[in-house]
């Protein structure tokens, strides 16, 4: 591997990456700061024997580093104290061999969204909660040379001729960039964190995401090869629930995922991964979801796991679903069931084939049996809405029937939602299908009379 390879597949330091960031007390305390910072970085990199370095282990390369910078700074003549002489080494350390200020945020398990909103902001999302941070890029070409070391890890560029870019690092977190002249006042980073260990069942059901009741049917629907929609909005969780559903696919079936930015965590042995490629500059070289999934069906799947349903692959995925390939999964972006079945319709529509209204829905209907809605409250907490079951056609209008879902009560005065879990009494028609597979689900299950905070 080369010196350049090992600088941009290093992403921390330990011992460094969880120094707190420099705070000057000043704006020109903070010139001068990295007035000195780049100084040093310039010196180092006329130093530096590519040579020599390309043969050390990736800790040594690091710990070179930081020795070559201490020497640097003990050549200098600015006088500086012993926090920002390590915040220098830190930052150094980051520049060369990860993505900048970044690092310092991308260490923070806590933290779920980093948003780059042009070189001078940058919030991050704990809790559900947006807030600013103190971290910033030196100018646009700094952000710029950052966003341009994301990319490329995967084969992609950005540039005026192509200034929007999807994208994902190392550990599966997604990666979004929009660059001038499309965002006006400076590039925009967005990076969507993925957990370096997945959440589990046990996880979301502590978060009180949704209860353990919930949990038993929607594990047993997914060992059942029963197809499910998981539908929600930006952030809602719908990604994460997807993970997690798919952990309970049995290890002997073969799983073929398909997803714009790979980012599902299967633990399977039998998994195959499919991304969709993007245009090249010339416009040529695209790869659809949709032409994967039709892909996907030679390549004989017992399950096809896609990430989002967004466009003309939704047809192809329906008659997946109908022709065999059972038990597969996909996400929408909806704010209500009857709103995914909405957008499911148009979807078809998208695709060409000038079906009538009601042959789209009766294979809507006949494809999907499990609506799950995932959302994220204003309190920042995520809830699993409604569990509904598609039961058919009546007339021309798909019928459903909810079976567990999540009412909301009021909001107490810190901002927390207050709400409860509740059955709805109905007991779903899949339930004959879990008894052929073995899983049967006690009759207190569905009853209407049990409330869960």
């Amino acid at each position: 591997m080369s010196l350049r390879d090992r600088l941009e597949n290093i992403r921390s330091i330990p011992g460094n990456a969880q120094l707190p960031p420099l705070k000057p007390a000043a704006a020109a305390d903070y010139h001068a700061y990295q007035s000195l910072k780049s100084r040093i970085h310039r010196t180092l990199l006329d130093r530096l024997d590519l040579a020599v370095m390309e043969s050390l282990p990736p800790d040594r390369l690091g710990e070179e580093l930081k020795n070559m910078v201490e020497r640097l700074l003990a050549e200098d003549s600015v006088v500086i104290n012993e926090t920002e002489r390590k915040n220098i080494v830190r930052d150094i350390q980051h520049e060369m061999l990860g993505l900048g200020p970044l690092e310092l945020l991308l260490v923070d398990p806590s933290i779920s969204d980093i948003l780059v909103n042009t070189h001078r902001q940058i919030y991050v999302e704990r809790g559900g909660r947006l807030e600013m941070t103190d971290v910033r890029f030196n100018d646009d070409a700094h952000l710029l040379k950052i966003i341009d070391k994301i990319v490329s890890r995967i084969g992609r560029h950005v540039d005026e001729s192509s200034p929007m870019v999807d994208a994902r690092l190392p550990d599966g977190s997604r990666v979004n960039a929009i660059i001038p002249p499309l965002a006006i006042d400076g590039p925009i980073l967005s990076i969507r964190r993925f957990a370096v260990v997945p959440l589990k069942m046990d996880d979301i059901i502590q978060l009180k995401s949704l209860t353990a009741e919930m949990s038993e049917m929607l594990q047993g629907l997914a060992k059942a090869k029963v197809n499910m929609l998981i539908s929600g909005g930006t952030g809602g969780g719908k990604t994460t629930l997807l993970n997690i559903l798919s952990g309970n696919i049995p290890a002997s079936e073969r799983i073929v995922t398909i997803e714009d930015a790979a980012e599902l965590q299967l633990q399977q042995p039998h998994v195959v991964r499919l991304e969709t490629r993007p245009p090249n500059i010339e416009g040529k070289g695209e790869v659809t979801q949709r032409t994967l999934v039709r892909n996907a069906l030679r390549m004989r799947p017992d399950r096809i796991v896609l990430g989002e349903v967004r466009g003309e692959e939704a047809v192809d995925m329906l008659q997946a679903m109908n022709t065999g390939h059972e038990g597969s999964m996909a996400t929408i972006h909806a704010n209500t069931p009857r709103d995914a079945l909405t957008r499911m319709e148009n979807m078809i529509g998208m695709a060409g084939m000038n079906l009538p209204p009601k042959a789209a829905r009766q294979q809507i209907a006949s494809a999907i049996t499990v609506i799950i809605q995932i959302a994220r409250l204003s309190d920042g907490k995520r809830k699993l809405l409604n569990i509904q079951e598609i039961t058919g056609m009546e007339g021309e209008v798909i019928t459903t029937q909810d079976i567990f879902t999540f009412k909301q009560t009021g909001v107490a005065p810190d901002g927390t939602v207050l709400g409860h879990f509740a059955a709805t009494g109905v007991r779903p028609k899949f339930t004959d299908r879990l008894l052929a597979h073995g899983i049967a689900l006690p009759e207190k299950l569905f009853d209407p009379t049990r409330l869960y905070a």
